[in-house]
């Protein structure tokens, strides 16, 4: 299989339609006294939207991307989009082990950049130039620049697809895989599928067993399920949504960038360690380059197919490849036992809970997350 150069270009009748709607738009009156108690706060939106009409650079945005090196493969019929970032190391070096960093919802690939660059040139941070990876971050399938495949989007079709990239595609036959939330979980599902390819594991989130049926839940197995069932009550109304009436919710985000904002900075704030302050992790740029990515694709709703397809997903096998992990800050995490994992993995090598960093932990905390992959990804590289 063959791949060739990919660069971002948005058309500039794009732009100037997009910034007609956002000075367009209308804003809800908040639901009750407490600021983002009902959701996206309208005065947070509403100060958003102004600087994304008439401060956000995109064209700035758009050059410091394409500075990076995209590219673009047809696997099975299907385009996906990647950047592929090579080692900076010395000569004498041993080849890297080729890693690839899988992204979740509602995410992109520019959630691993800052990560990508610290395991590809460790030197730039004063780290060991000889410990640096080459590194892979696709686009999943069905988000911005990479199609939906012509069948149920499974996990097993998105390692599928991943697998494909990093093996048929650029001819990396060992391989390490990184990822959080739905790139977690693909990420497990790369270790199941390909443990003769997949050198090892490493995720925020770590897996569940397919079943529960081997031995009773333990107390601290049953306290953590109630306290996630608890925190669903409150936080799950957007997946039920997008599992069952994905069209109806992209009809509006599609249409609305101010409502395509709202529907992604709500989970930003909620799942991230910004302790209910978005701009402490976040810069304002930042929020916009991922927002403006989904708004120029259209791909809100092609991004909620791995909700609406969920019933199609079968039992993973258990997980048989060296695995590591750094837990998520986010309050869906607390308390999480890792006798959940030593259910379906067989070979937990590492299992670090650093108490920062949430859902987008690649772009909250860099440094410890890269630091930790280095050690896990470093050691699988050693005889």
């Amino acid at each position: 299989m063959t791949f060739s150069s990919f660069r971002i270009a948005v058309p500039d009748a794009m732009l100037d339609d997009l910034r007609s709607r956002l000075r367009g738009s209308r804003f809800a009156a908040r639901s009750g006294s407490r600021p983002w108690h009902g959701g996206a706060d309208p005065d947070y939106l509403r100060e958003l939207v102004a600087y994304w009409a008439d401060g956000f650079d995109w064209r700035a945005r758009e050059a410091e991307l394409n500075a990076l090196p995209h590219y673009r493969a047809v696997i099975a019929g299907r385009v996906v989009h990647f950047l592929r970032i090579p080692a900076t190391r010395p000569a004498e070096a041993p080849a890297p082990l080729p890693l690839i960093l899988s992204h979740g919802w509602p995410s992109s690939f520019v959630e691993m950049l800052p990560l990508a660059d610290r395991l590809a040139n460790p030197g730039r941070y004063g780290h060991d130039p000889a410990n640096a990876f080459d590194v892979v971050v696709p686009s999943l399938p069905g988000f911005l620049y990479s199609d939906l495949p012509d069948r149920p989007l499974t996990r097993a079709v998105l390692a599928e697809t991943l697998h494909t990239l990093m093996t048929d595609v650029l001819g990396h036959q060992r391989y390490g895989a990184f990822g959080g939330d739905i790139g977690a979980v693909t990420t497990g599902w790369m270790g199941a599928l390909y443990p003769g390819h997949v050198a090892g594991i490493h995720t925020i989130h770590p897996p569940f067993p397919a079943s529960f049926d081997d031995r009773p839940l333990s107390p601290a197995e049953q306290t953590f399920f109630a306290a996630e069932e608890a925190y669903d009550r409150t936080d799950g109304g957007y997946s039920a949504i997008m599992a069952t009436r994905p069209d109806t919710i992209a009809a509006a985000l599609v249409d609305s960038p101010a409502g395509l904002a709202a529907w992604i900075i709500d989970k930003l704030r909620d799942w991230s360690d910004c302790h209910g302050h978005l701009d402490s992790r976040f810069d304002r740029d930042t929020l916009l380059t991922t927002i403006t990515l989904y708004w120029v694709t259209g791909s809100i709703g092609s991004s909620f197919r791995q909700y609406f397809d969920m019933d199609h997903n079968t039992a993973r096998p258990d997980i048989t490849v060296p695995a590591a992990f750094t837990l998520s800050a986010e309050p869906v995490m607390a308390g999480f036992p890792r006798e959940i994992t030593e259910r379906c993995c067989t070979n937990i090598r590492a299992w670090s809970e650093p108490g920062r960093g949430g859902h987008f932990m690649p772009l909250e905390e860099p440094d410890l997350l890269a630091a930790d992959m280095t050690a896990f990804f470093s050691s699988l590289q050693r005889p």
